[in-house]
Parts: structure tokens; sequence; C-alpha cells
């Protein structure tokens, strides 16, 4: 039987095969700087900051250690967003995976969980947009630098990830316990074949129901939408099992444009890594 920490780590590596993913590195596709090899070595890199969560570390420290490893490797930030939703998951798997027992890690965090997810930006760049003026003293790419501002105004992780979850479907996930991340495993577990082709599918189910937030904030609203519209006509016509070319094809189309749905493959990893530890899914 496997750890949790273990888990967490075949979560970021069977999500990444998972394939064709429209728009996203997968098994058959590289994006021009960033490549299947980097999210791989990503993934081993990660797997010291989830043994830490799972021995019982507070989450902001496993966090920060987690994304240090995983951005040992040349092509950039890999799963930053997937390692703020497995941590916490892996946290809670010590004593049970379940909503109720996560929420009560999540309200748990301190404002020192906040200071180590501030620094964690300073091991790897992150694509973010600009915060509205009143939140510019807490722009996380101001790294360390902001962590004065989170001391003074006494906020905890949970309370950051609060002030973005408007635009941010991770910290969405933080304020709303995981919700999505729970139906992407039940999915995930109803599906049929490989376990990366039930991610791939899972992930365009995700993408069909609501615009990917990163895709929003790189493209604006007008494109997420689109991504979004032209993934539910896939969905709706189960092309994954009747002309899978169109996804394949789908997934071309947003590569050559630059389109990366980031922030619904890291949902995915999250749904994977519930269903791996729930034994819901056999490998």
């Amino acid at each position: 039987m496997r750890s949790p920490a273990a888990n967490g780590e075949l979560a970021l590596l069977l999500e990444v095969a998972g394939t064709p993913k429209p728009g996203n590195v997968d098994r058959h596709r590289d994006l021009e700087e960033l490549r299947f090899e980097h999210f791989l070595a990503g993934a081993v890199g990660a797997a010291e900051g989830l043994r830490m969560a799972e021995t019982g570390a507070a989450v902001g420290p496993a966090f920060e250690r987690a994304v240090a490893g995983m951005a040992a490797q040349r092509g950039g930030n890999t799963q930053f967003g997937a390692l703020l939703l497995l941590v916490p998951l892996v946290s809670a798997a010590r004593r049970e995976l379940s909503q109720p027992v996560l929420e009560s890690v999540l309200k748990g965090t301190t404002v020192a969980d906040a200071a180590a997810f501030y620094r964690a930006f300073e091991h790897v760049d992150v694509f973010v947009g600009e915060p509205p003026a009143d939140l510019e003293a807490l722009d996380v790419r101001r790294g360390a630098d902001a962590i004065p501002t989170l001391e003074e105004r006494g906020l905890t992780l949970l309370d950051v990830m609060s002030l973005s979850a408007a635009g941010d479907d991770v910290a969405r996930e933080w304020v709303r316990g995981f919700e999505r991340s729970f139906a992407a495993a039940e999915r995930i577990a109803e599906a049929d074949g490989p376990l990366p082709d039930r991610a791939a599918e899972t992930f365009l189910s995700l993408l069909a129901e609501r615009p990917d937030t990163l895709v929003a904030t790189k493209h604006g609203e007008g494109v997420a939408n689109e991504v979004t519209d032209r993934a539910a006509s896939l969905r709706e016509a189960d092309a994954f099992a009747t002309d899978r070319e169109a996804v394949e094809a789908f997934a071309d189309e947003l590569v050559a444009r630059g389109i990366n749905p980031g922030t619904t493959a890291d949902l995915t990893a999250a749904g994977l890594f519930i269903a791996l530890e729930r034994e819901a899914v056999e490998i």
C-alpha cells in the first residue's frame, strides 16, 4: 500500500502522462520551453515536501519545500498549483481524506504558513495577474518582502487564498472545500481504461464546465470562455470515445496558440490523488 506522499507523487506523474490534454504538456506534446521530462523531474523533486506533509509538518513549509524541489529542473514552473492542492490533501490523509478533515487542515493554517507560501515564489517564476490596488502590498511576486504585511494584518494561508479565490480556481478550491477536486476523483473512479486516459477525459470534462482561470488571466475571459465552449462541444459529443482525433486536433490547436489551461490540470492532479488515496482505482 502506497503512502499519501507516494500517491501525491504518482498523481503528478499520471496527470502529465494523460493525453490528449488540450493546450497542456502531456506524453505526446511539449511546449516551446516546457517539456514532458521537466514535469517528471518536477514530480520527483516535489516528493520531499509531500513527505513533510505526510509526517506532520505544517502546510506552508511543506509546500515551500515541495516547490523548491519541483523547481530543480530547467523547465521552470511545472506543478506549483497542483502542489498547492496536494500538500493539504496529503496532510489531511494522515487522519482521513474527507472534506471535513481537509477543511480543518485549511482552517488550521497560520501566518507562518502564509509566509512560507510567499517564500515559495522566490524559487520559481509563476504567472499571476496584477493585484487590485488595495492588495498591492500583498502581491505574491514580492515574495518574502510581503511577509511584514502578512504579519501586520495577521493573515493566515487560508486568508490569502480567500483574497485570491475570485480569480484563481486553485485558491477557490481552498475556500470551497476542494469540491471540484473531489468531483474529479469520482469521475476518474467511474471511468474505464488506463488511468492516464481517465485523467485526460476528466481534464476535458473539467475544462468544459468552467473557464480555466489561468487562461483567463493570460488571454482574457473571452478566450477562456471560447476554450470552455469548445471543450463542452467535444464533451457533449462524447468525443473521447467516438472522435478522439477531434480532441487531438483541439489539443494541437491550443498548443499552437499558446493557450495553456494549467489550472484545470492542477485540479485533475488533485482528483487523481483523491482517487488513489481512497483506493477507488487500481494500479
